[in-house]
């Protein structure tokens, strides 16, 4: 199955970081975020990735052209050129890097990639980990037969809102009033998909928590798969430092 990371936003939350490179290569630790969040879905063996670019989408190209020697510990002979490696890193993964233009929003991302994604597949943001058991997901995503499956999260209150009931999303909210509590549940990425959804998407300018999903959920299609564990976005430098926080102290919950 294909995992789908959207990396084209702005950023514009944290542009201490994104003035010089788009949000999922701001690092944790001593790896990108969007390292993290592969290794995530790498650690059940999902290891196909496909990666929607935009905002200084060739930072993320040079990243992954030069992971071998960035990861490696080799020794040169500059007269001759040659190369001895002594540790290279031990990710096989498959990765497409694809520019989706950078003012595209996130369900034009997606429909840019519908050529590609001819069956079942998984999405999640390029600025969140969690330690969601995707083996799980997925089979809740088998079981019901509906078209998505959204993973909801409890975090701090400051983010949109999904109204549940048996696990059906009821309602679509995304970024409501800011007096949400912490009981309610919201949007933490890690989607299913079946190839249904590109019949949501229009085009360019789809905002893919707006329309699609909230049509969806009025049609009975958008299923919740409730996530009580770790779960951290990084939309803020506050964000960032409580993520380099945990690392630094050897704690990594999505790992």
């Amino acid at each position: 199955m294909k995992v789908v990371i959207l990396c084209g936003g702005l950023g514009t939350r944290l542009s201490e970081e994104t003035n010089i490179k788009p949000k999922p290569m701001v690092e944790i630790g001593s790896q990108p975020i969007l390292w993290h969040i592969m290794k995530i879905f790498d650690k059940y063996g999902y290891k196909d990735f496909i990666l929607p670019l935009g905002y200084k989408g060739d930072y993320i190209k040079n990243y992954f052209i030069n992971y071998k020697t960035i990861n490696s510990d080799f020794e040169i002979d500059l007269g001759s050129g040659a190369i001895k490696s002594f540790k290279s890193s031990d990710e096989d993964w498959k990765i497409n890097l694809i520019d989706t233009g950078k003012d595209t929003l996130t369900g034009g991302r997606l429909l840019r990639l519908k050529d590609s994604l001819n069956d079942t597949f998984m999405m999640t943001y390029g600025d969140g980990v969690s330690d969601v058991d995707i083996d799980k997901l997925i089979t809740f995503h088998k079981s019901h037969g509906k078209i998505a499956t959204v993973t909801a999260v409890r975090p701090q209150a400051r983010f949109g809102g999904l109204e549940i009931i048996n696990n059906k999303v009821e309602s679509f909210i995304e970024k409501p009033d800011n007096n949400i509590s912490n009981e309610s549940w919201i949007n933490g990425g890690f989607f299913v998909f079946n190839k249904e959804i590109f019949d949501y998407l229009e085009n360019d300018m789809t905002i893919l928590e707006k329309s699609p999903l909230e049509k969806l959920s009025r049609e009975g299609q958008l299923m919740s798969f409730q996530h009580n564990g770790f779960w951290q976005c990084m939309d803020t430098i506050r964000d960032k430092e409580y993520l380099n926080e945990l690392v630094s102290k050897g704690s990594i919950p999505w790992l």
